[in-house]
């Protein structure tokens, strides 16, 4: 596995990449890797001729009360677990290499993220959407990543790149969890004993939603306190209990089509998210992925 610490870096390796003809896929991660990444890592192997994962604790994704200096860093761990499951290149940039104070462009997309983690986390995704297309031109994939478990971002990012006309696919892979059920979450280590013991009772108020949907129930106010009740119940300080449309991620009051149901919560510090999503129609609901190929204009 190479490794990369610059954009110039990146450039003079993927150079010669493409001139081999090779499909290159994209992984975008801030480190602390745990099976959720790795999944996705799995998939652009299968998917890509030479894979790239980035690991970047990207700054502007992070509001002045948040913990950027709190979050995870563990890049050498990180980066013998990207080496053991074959990835090609390693890019680990320091912040000066893509930011500097002259910048003044930003990257927005209206809407999508006024609802949800946009409103608690103003700018956020902002800073998510920069760094994301600072990835997409510098390592120009035709292949990239992205969590379920991270819905709003994905839904988001599949925007910008339809809209920016970026040649890239993007794909989106399930949530990956523990075994009693919790999101794999790089913020998981620093729950505690007892926090962490609670910390289900998010997945559980989902799934109470989403099996009473199955079972015909429409009314988005009752799914939402049956998510309430649980988070509640647990211990949760919540941030938001939502159903919102798949696409449009605008609050929804009767379920139907491609819908998300989300929540997210403090358990002490620590803030955890999650979310289901569901195809609902005259026949029934099923969990779906909100992945929307038909955004990209290169389907590859």
């Amino acid at each position: 596995m190479k490794k990369a610490t610059s954009p110039a870096e990146v450039g003079r390796i993927l150079s010669d990449v493409r001139r081999k003809g090779l499909s290159i896929g994209l992984v975008p991660t801030m480190g602390a890797l745990h099976e959720g990444h790795l999944s996705l890592v799995r998939m652009s192997l299968a998917r890509s001729d030479y894979t790239v994962v980035s690991i970047f604790v990207n700054p502007r994704q992070f509001g002045e009360s948040e913990d950027l200096d709190k979050y995870p860093r563990t890049e050498e761990s990180d980066s013998k677990l990207l080496e053991e499951l074959g990835c090609d290149l390693l890019f680990a940039p320091v912040a000066g290499s893509l930011y500097s104070d002259a910048d003044r462009t930003r990257v927005s997309v209206s809407s999508l993220g006024d609802h949800l983690c946009g409103a608690s986390r103003p700018g956020h995704f902002d800073g998510v959407l920069l760094v994301v297309a600072k990835l997409f031109n510098m390592i120009r994939p035709e292949h990239a990543f992205f969590g379920q478990k991270d819905a709003q971002q994905a839904v988001i990012v599949q925007r910008m790149a339809a809209d920016l006309d970026y040649p890239v696919r993007i794909f989106i892979g399930p949530t990956v969890r523990e075994e009693d059920g919790l999101a794999m979450s790089s913020r998981n280590r620093n729950l505690s004993r007892e926090k962490r013991s609670k910390a289900p009772g998010i997945r559980t108020g989902l799934l109470e939603a989403a099996e009473a949907i199955i079972k015909g129930e429409r009314d988005a106010s009752i799914l939402k306190m049956k998510i309430s009740d649980r988070m509640t119940a647990a211990g949760f300080k919540i941030d938001y209990v939502e159903c919102v449309d798949g696409g449009t991620l605008q609050p929804v009051q009767s379920v139907e089509g491609t819908i998300l149901l989300a929540a997210a919560g403090k358990l002490g510090s620590t803030r955890l998210i999650d979310n289901i999503a569901l195809k609902v129609g005259p026949e029934g609901a099923t969990e779906t992925l909100l992945e929307f190929p038909g955004w990209s204009r290169y389907e590859r």
